[in-house]
């Protein structure tokens, strides 16, 4: 009788494909300019537009100074400040201008407009020209309530989404998106009092945003499609 070898006490490779990186994203889903987490959360993102502080009079910084310090101490949640820096990406415009120079019937001006565009890929590929965007994040948690250790160590091991969630999700969040909304216009009042523009993120841009951060080397050579309805996603995605 052939001797049966003792049985592996490894853990063999789960071979479930959708186990991914993905499953470990604290984001569920992205709908009506709103980030839902899978913890129940909700984020609302402001893209703020820059402000030349060191350009303004010293009566103007203080003042500045001042109407920050006093609109930080209007609010009872916490913010995010993020600042990113990103290659500068003009593919769009030199698409554009590629499109008008083939246009163009005076042979010259084909030339020249088509050796600018060849001249400005140059230059972005070789000078890596960098570009600032500031935005500010807006949270609402339904609950504050720190986890204990038990509960951080079941959410580390199953990090998925499930369909309780989602369901839980779809009930709550038309009271929840009142109120982040209730947030994020106090935070934009309080933002144009003191000269800054801010506006909130729309589902297509938090996609591009989020698709950008996780992928960025991706994101550099493979686009989003335009139309939202070319987004294909599997049965199984929540």
């Amino acid at each position: 009788m052939p001797e049966q070898k003792p049985k592996s006490t490894v853990r063999k490779r789960d071979k479930n494909f959708r186990a991914s990186t993905q499953r470990f994203l604290p984001i569920a889903e992205i709908r009506s300019d709103t980030v839902l987490l899978k913890n129940g959360g909700y984020r609302a993102v402001l893209e703020v537009e820059a402000l030349n502080f060191n350009l303004k009079s010293e009566t103007e910084q203080q003042g500045i100074i001042a109407g920050y310090g006093a609109f930080m101490n209007t609010l009872g949640f916490p913010l995010q400040i993020v600042v990113r820096s990103t290659k500068t990406n003009i593919d769009t415009y030199l698409e554009q201008m590629r499109a008008i120079g083939e246009k163009h019937e005076n042979e010259l001006l084909k030339q020249q407009t088509l050796s600018y565009v060849s001249f400005m890929q140059r230059l972005i590929e070789v000078a890596e020209i960098m570009q600032k965007h500031f935005y500010v994040v807006v949270s609402l948690d339904k609950s504050l309530r720190k986890k204990t250790l038990v509960e951080q160590f079941f959410d580390w091991i199953h990090p998925e989404d499930s369909m309780t969630k989602a369901s839980a999700r779809n009930r709550e969040f038309a009271q929840g998106a009142r109120e982040l909304k209730e947030r994020v216009e106090l935070v934009q009042t309080g933002l144009n009092s003191i000269g800054l523009h801010a506006n909130r993120m729309t589902t297509r841009g938090l996609i591009d945003l989020y698709y950008q951060i996780y992928n960025p080397k991706t994101s550099q050579h493979q686009k989003i499609p335009t139309e939202m309805e070319q987004l294909k996603t599997e049965k199984g995605v929540l």
